[in-house]
Protein backbone atom coordinates (compact mmCIF):
# COMPACT_ATOMS: atom_id res chain seq x y z
CA UNK A 1 0.00 0.00 0.00
CA UNK A 2 1.08 3.49 -0.73
CA UNK A 3 0.84 6.67 1.06
CA UNK A 4 1.12 10.26 -0.39
CA UNK A 5 2.11 12.72 1.39
CA UNK A 6 3.08 17.05 0.47
CA UNK A 7 6.54 17.93 1.25
CA UNK A 8 8.04 18.89 3.19
CA UNK A 9 5.99 16.93 5.85
CA UNK A 10 3.61 19.01 8.01
CA UNK A 11 2.13 15.97 8.24
CA UNK A 12 -1.38 15.75 7.49
CA UNK A 13 -2.61 11.66 6.49
CA UNK A 14 -4.90 13.39 3.99
CA UNK A 15 -5.21 9.93 2.31
CA UNK A 16 -4.66 6.13 2.86
CA UNK A 17 -4.63 4.11 -1.00
CA UNK A 18 -5.47 0.74 -0.95
CA UNK A 19 -4.98 -1.11 -4.92
CA UNK A 20 -5.30 -4.96 -3.58
CA UNK A 21 -5.86 -5.53 -6.96
CA UNK A 22 -2.91 -4.52 -8.39
CA UNK A 23 -0.74 -5.04 -5.56
CA UNK A 24 0.41 -5.80 -1.83
CA UNK A 25 1.23 -2.60 -0.68
CA UNK A 26 -0.77 0.31 0.79
CA UNK A 27 -0.31 3.74 -0.12
CA UNK A 28 -0.67 7.17 1.20
CA UNK A 29 -1.24 11.07 0.82
CA UNK A 30 -0.15 14.17 3.08
CA UNK A 31 -0.68 17.48 3.57
CA UNK A 32 1.88 20.58 4.22
CA UNK A 33 1.85 24.02 4.44
CA UNK A 34 3.70 25.39 1.53
CA UNK A 35 3.95 23.09 -1.31
CA UNK A 36 6.88 21.58 -2.02
CA UNK A 37 4.94 18.80 -3.61
CA UNK A 38 3.19 15.83 -2.72
CA UNK A 39 5.76 12.39 -1.27
CA UNK A 40 4.58 8.76 -1.52
CA UNK A 41 5.07 5.98 1.14
CA UNK A 42 5.31 2.69 0.26
CA UNK A 43 4.24 -0.55 2.92
CA UNK A 44 3.21 -3.89 2.68
CA UNK A 45 2.11 -4.73 6.64
CA UNK A 46 1.55 -0.72 7.68
CA UNK A 47 4.49 -0.96 10.02
CA UNK A 48 7.66 -0.65 7.80
CA UNK A 49 7.78 2.31 5.02
CA UNK A 50 9.92 3.06 2.51
CA UNK A 51 10.12 6.73 1.06
CA UNK A 52 9.48 6.10 -2.67
CA UNK A 53 9.72 10.19 -3.05
CA UNK A 54 8.23 13.27 -5.13
CA UNK A 55 5.04 12.21 -6.88
CA UNK A 56 3.59 15.12 -8.06
CA UNK A 57 6.20 18.45 -7.60
CA UNK A 58 5.09 22.24 -6.99
CA UNK A 59 6.05 25.11 -9.41
CA UNK A 60 8.27 27.89 -9.36
CA UNK A 61 5.57 29.51 -11.69
CA UNK A 62 3.73 32.03 -9.26
CA UNK A 63 0.48 31.62 -10.55
CA UNK A 64 0.52 27.78 -10.79
CA UNK A 65 -2.06 26.03 -8.56
CA UNK A 66 0.87 24.28 -7.25
CA UNK A 67 3.05 27.36 -6.26
CA UNK A 68 4.37 27.31 -2.55
CA UNK A 69 2.20 30.09 -1.84
CA UNK A 70 -0.80 28.71 -2.65
CA UNK A 71 -2.62 25.67 -0.69
CA UNK A 72 -2.94 21.99 -1.64
CA UNK A 73 -4.81 19.63 0.83
CA UNK A 74 -6.52 16.26 1.38
CA UNK A 75 -5.10 14.62 -1.97
CA UNK A 76 -6.95 11.28 -3.25
CA UNK A 77 -5.94 8.68 -5.92
CA UNK A 78 -7.89 6.04 -7.40
CA UNK A 79 -7.37 3.19 -10.10
CA UNK A 80 -9.30 3.41 -13.25
CA UNK A 81 -9.53 -0.24 -14.11
CA UNK A 82 -10.70 0.78 -18.07
CA UNK A 83 -7.33 3.26 -18.39
CA UNK A 84 -5.12 2.07 -16.51
CA UNK A 85 -4.41 5.26 -14.44
CA UNK A 86 -4.19 6.57 -11.26
CA UNK A 87 -5.77 9.35 -10.81
CA UNK A 88 -5.00 12.25 -7.87
CA UNK A 89 -7.95 14.61 -6.80
CA UNK A 90 -6.78 17.38 -4.47
CA UNK A 91 -8.45 20.47 -2.45
CA UNK A 92 -7.24 23.20 -3.84
CA UNK A 93 -6.45 26.36 -2.94
CA UNK A 94 -4.64 29.83 -2.40
CA UNK A 95 -3.58 32.08 0.68
CA UNK A 96 -7.17 33.09 2.05
CA UNK A 97 -9.23 29.98 1.31
CA UNK A 98 -11.18 32.02 -1.59
CA UNK A 99 -10.42 29.69 -4.54
CA UNK A 100 -12.00 27.00 -3.20
CA UNK A 101 -11.47 24.42 -6.16
CA UNK A 102 -10.48 20.56 -6.68
CA UNK A 103 -7.50 19.84 -8.74
CA UNK A 104 -6.50 16.84 -10.48
CA UNK A 105 -3.31 14.84 -11.85
CA UNK A 106 -2.54 11.74 -13.65
CA UNK A 107 0.26 8.97 -13.56
CA UNK A 108 0.56 5.52 -15.26
CA UNK A 109 1.77 4.63 -11.52
CA UNK A 110 0.68 5.15 -7.85
CA UNK A 111 4.26 6.22 -7.65
CA UNK A 112 4.35 8.74 -9.98
CA UNK A 113 5.16 10.98 -11.90
CA UNK A 114 1.93 12.35 -11.42
CA UNK A 115 1.07 15.02 -14.76
CA UNK A 116 -1.07 18.32 -12.99
CA UNK A 117 -4.08 19.05 -15.18
CA UNK A 118 -6.04 21.84 -13.99
CA UNK A 119 -8.53 22.94 -11.16
CA UNK A 120 -12.06 23.94 -11.47
CA UNK A 121 -15.03 24.57 -8.82
CA UNK A 122 -16.71 21.11 -9.59
CA UNK A 123 -20.62 22.03 -10.20
CA UNK A 124 -19.64 25.44 -10.35
CA UNK A 125 -19.65 25.61 -6.29
CA UNK A 126 -16.85 26.33 -3.18
CA UNK A 127 -15.60 22.84 -2.75
CA UNK A 128 -12.96 22.61 0.50
CA UNK A 129 -12.36 19.54 2.57
CA UNK A 130 -12.99 16.93 0.02
CA UNK A 131 -12.71 13.16 -0.52
CA UNK A 132 -13.13 10.61 -3.29
CA UNK A 133 -15.01 7.49 -3.24
CA UNK A 134 -14.47 4.57 -5.58
CA UNK A 135 -17.77 1.99 -5.64
CA UNK A 136 -17.92 -1.77 -6.21
CA UNK A 137 -18.96 -1.30 -9.67
CA UNK A 138 -16.36 0.71 -11.17
CA UNK A 139 -17.80 4.18 -10.73
CA UNK A 140 -16.27 6.82 -8.84
CA UNK A 141 -17.87 10.12 -6.93
CA UNK A 142 -16.34 13.36 -5.47
CA UNK A 143 -17.84 14.65 -2.26
CA UNK A 144 -16.71 17.87 -0.47
CA UNK A 145 -17.91 20.79 1.80
CA UNK A 146 -19.80 23.65 0.12
CA UNK A 147 -21.43 26.96 0.69
CA UNK A 148 -19.38 28.17 3.36
CA UNK A 149 -19.50 24.54 4.65
CA UNK A 150 -22.75 24.53 5.51
CA UNK A 151 -23.43 21.24 3.40
CA UNK A 152 -21.76 18.29 1.91
CA UNK A 153 -22.26 17.76 -2.14
CA UNK A 154 -21.84 14.63 -3.84
CA UNK A 155 -20.98 13.86 -7.78
CA UNK A 156 -20.07 11.00 -9.90
CA UNK A 157 -17.22 11.14 -11.63
CA UNK A 158 -16.65 11.01 -15.53
CA UNK A 159 -15.85 7.21 -16.66
CA UNK A 160 -12.09 8.25 -16.91
CA UNK A 161 -12.48 9.86 -13.36
CA UNK A 162 -10.49 13.31 -14.73
CA UNK A 163 -13.97 15.46 -14.62
CA UNK A 164 -17.08 15.71 -12.54
CA UNK A 165 -20.45 15.04 -14.80
CA UNK A 166 -22.98 17.15 -13.97
CA UNK A 167 -25.42 15.63 -11.56
CA UNK A 168 -25.04 16.35 -7.70
CA UNK A 169 -27.12 16.32 -4.87
CA UNK A 170 -26.92 18.09 -1.39
CA UNK A 171 -26.29 16.11 1.52
CA UNK A 172 -26.77 16.94 5.22
CA UNK A 173 -27.59 20.68 4.40
CA UNK A 174 -27.33 23.08 6.75
CA UNK A 175 -25.03 20.69 9.52
CA UNK A 176 -21.62 22.44 8.48
CA UNK A 177 -19.61 19.27 8.49
CA UNK A 178 -15.98 19.01 7.14
CA UNK A 179 -13.51 16.12 6.50
CA UNK A 180 -16.13 13.34 4.91
CA UNK A 181 -14.39 9.70 5.33
CA UNK A 182 -16.68 7.26 2.79
CA UNK A 183 -16.47 3.41 2.88
CA UNK A 184 -18.87 0.23 2.29
CA UNK A 185 -19.99 -2.70 4.13
CA UNK A 186 -22.36 -5.36 2.91
CA UNK A 187 -23.89 -3.17 0.38
CA UNK A 188 -24.57 0.31 3.33
CA UNK A 189 -22.63 3.08 2.56
CA UNK A 190 -21.16 4.81 5.90
CA UNK A 191 -19.50 8.22 6.39
CA UNK A 192 -17.65 9.52 9.19
CA UNK A 193 -17.65 13.85 9.46
CA UNK A 194 -15.86 16.17 11.38
CA UNK A 195 -17.76 19.90 12.57
CA UNK A 196 -16.26 22.87 10.94
CA UNK A 197 -14.13 24.93 14.05
CA UNK A 198 -11.29 25.26 12.15
CA UNK A 199 -7.71 23.46 13.50
CA UNK A 200 -9.33 22.82 16.98
CA UNK A 201 -10.87 19.27 16.90
CA UNK A 202 -14.34 18.48 17.02
CA UNK A 203 -17.15 16.04 17.81
CA UNK A 204 -17.25 13.21 14.51
CA UNK A 205 -20.95 11.94 13.44
CA UNK A 206 -21.08 8.83 11.75
CA UNK A 207 -23.92 8.47 9.09
CA UNK A 208 -25.36 5.63 6.94
CA UNK A 209 -26.85 5.12 3.47
CA UNK A 210 -28.58 2.54 0.67
CA UNK A 211 -27.09 4.72 -1.84
CA UNK A 212 -24.04 6.59 -2.30
CA UNK A 213 -26.16 9.38 -3.47
CA UNK A 214 -28.00 9.41 -0.39
CA UNK A 215 -30.41 10.25 1.57
CA UNK A 216 -27.64 10.10 4.08
CA UNK A 217 -29.23 9.72 7.89
CA UNK A 218 -27.19 10.57 10.76
CA UNK A 219 -25.98 8.21 13.75
CA UNK A 220 -24.76 9.72 15.91
CA UNK A 221 -20.93 9.89 17.79
CA UNK A 222 -19.08 6.99 17.03
CA UNK A 223 -16.10 7.12 19.17
CA UNK A 224 -15.75 4.79 22.47
CA UNK A 225 -13.68 4.87 25.04
CA UNK A 226 -11.35 7.50 26.88
CA UNK A 227 -13.17 10.30 29.06
CA UNK A 228 -15.88 12.55 27.75
CA UNK A 229 -13.19 15.08 26.23
CA UNK A 230 -11.84 12.46 24.28
CA UNK A 231 -15.02 11.29 22.83
CA UNK A 232 -16.45 14.75 22.02
CA UNK A 233 -13.19 15.76 20.25
CA UNK A 234 -12.98 12.37 18.03
CA UNK A 235 -9.79 11.57 20.40
CA UNK A 236 -8.18 15.34 19.51
CA UNK A 237 -8.47 14.52 15.94
CA UNK A 238 -10.24 14.84 12.89
CA UNK A 239 -11.11 12.45 10.24
CA UNK A 240 -9.52 11.59 6.93
CA UNK A 241 -9.84 7.99 5.96
CA UNK A 242 -11.48 4.62 6.52
CA UNK A 243 -9.52 2.15 5.67
CA UNK A 244 -10.81 -1.49 4.54
CA UNK A 245 -8.56 -3.94 6.02
CA UNK A 246 -7.39 -6.71 2.89
CA UNK A 247 -8.59 -10.11 4.36
CA UNK A 248 -10.06 -9.33 7.18
CA UNK A 249 -13.69 -8.90 6.26
CA UNK A 250 -15.46 -6.22 8.22
CA UNK A 251 -12.10 -4.77 9.71
CA UNK A 252 -11.75 -1.41 9.50
CA UNK A 253 -9.46 1.32 10.34
CA UNK A 254 -10.04 4.93 11.18
CA UNK A 255 -7.71 7.38 10.24
CA UNK A 256 -7.31 10.99 11.45
CA UNK A 257 -5.15 14.12 11.62
CA UNK A 258 -4.04 15.33 14.83
CA UNK A 259 -3.70 18.58 14.25
CA UNK A 260 -0.98 21.16 15.73
CA UNK A 261 -2.05 24.59 15.30
CA UNK A 262 0.72 26.36 16.69
CA UNK A 263 2.87 24.20 14.47
CA UNK A 264 0.90 22.37 11.64
CA UNK A 265 4.27 20.60 10.46
CA UNK A 266 4.63 18.51 13.62
CA UNK A 267 0.91 17.39 13.70
CA UNK A 268 0.12 13.80 14.12
CA UNK A 269 -1.71 11.19 12.90
CA UNK A 270 -4.48 8.45 15.18
CA UNK A 271 -5.44 5.38 13.71
CA UNK A 272 -8.08 3.46 15.45
CA UNK A 273 -10.03 0.58 14.82
CA UNK A 274 -13.56 1.08 13.74
CA UNK A 275 -16.56 -1.46 13.41
CA UNK A 276 -20.00 -1.90 12.41
CA UNK A 277 -22.19 -3.52 14.39
CA UNK A 278 -25.19 -3.09 17.70
CA UNK A 279 -27.60 -0.46 17.38
CA UNK A 280 -27.00 3.23 16.89
CA UNK A 281 -27.22 5.63 20.12
CA UNK A 282 -29.95 8.37 18.21
CA UNK A 283 -32.95 6.87 16.51
CA UNK A 284 -33.31 6.59 12.81
CA UNK A 285 -35.47 8.71 11.47
CA UNK A 286 -37.93 6.38 9.36
CA UNK A 287 -40.02 8.78 7.49
CA UNK A 288 -38.03 7.68 4.24
CA UNK A 289 -38.39 3.95 5.38
CA UNK A 290 -34.44 3.42 6.10
CA UNK A 291 -33.75 0.40 7.64
CA UNK A 292 -32.40 0.18 11.06
CA UNK A 293 -28.68 0.67 10.94
CA UNK A 294 -26.02 -0.54 12.79
CA UNK A 295 -23.55 1.25 14.86
CA UNK A 296 -20.20 2.58 13.66
CA UNK A 297 -17.87 2.26 16.60
CA UNK A 298 -14.20 4.02 16.41
CA UNK A 299 -12.54 2.81 19.87
CA UNK A 300 -9.91 4.22 21.79
CA UNK A 301 -7.03 2.64 22.22
CA UNK A 302 -3.23 3.28 23.55
CA UNK A 303 -2.02 1.11 21.89
CA UNK A 304 -3.04 -1.72 19.62
CA UNK A 305 -2.17 -3.92 16.73
CA UNK A 306 -3.75 -5.72 14.19
CA UNK A 307 -3.84 -9.65 14.09
CA UNK A 308 -0.94 -11.62 13.72
CA UNK A 309 -2.86 -13.83 10.87
CA UNK A 310 -3.39 -10.51 8.86
CA UNK A 311 -0.20 -9.98 9.11
CA UNK A 312 1.93 -13.16 8.00
CA UNK A 313 -0.34 -13.18 5.14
Amino acid sequence: MFVLSTTPPSYSVHCFMSFSSLTTNFYQIIFQVDIIGVSCYSSKDLWAWKNEGLVLRGEKNGTHDLHKSNVLERPKVIYNDRTGKYVMWMHIDDANYTKASVGVAVSDSPTGPFTYLYSKRPHDCESRDMTIFKDDDGKAYLIYSSEDNSELHIGPLTDDYLDVTDVMRRLLIAQHREAPALFKHEGTYYMVTSGCTGWAPNTALAHAATSVMGPWETLGNPCVGGNEVFRSTTFFSQSTFVLPVPGLPGSFIFMADRWNPSDLRDSRYVWLPLTIGGVPDEAADYSFMFPLWSRVSIYWHKRWRLPEEWRDS
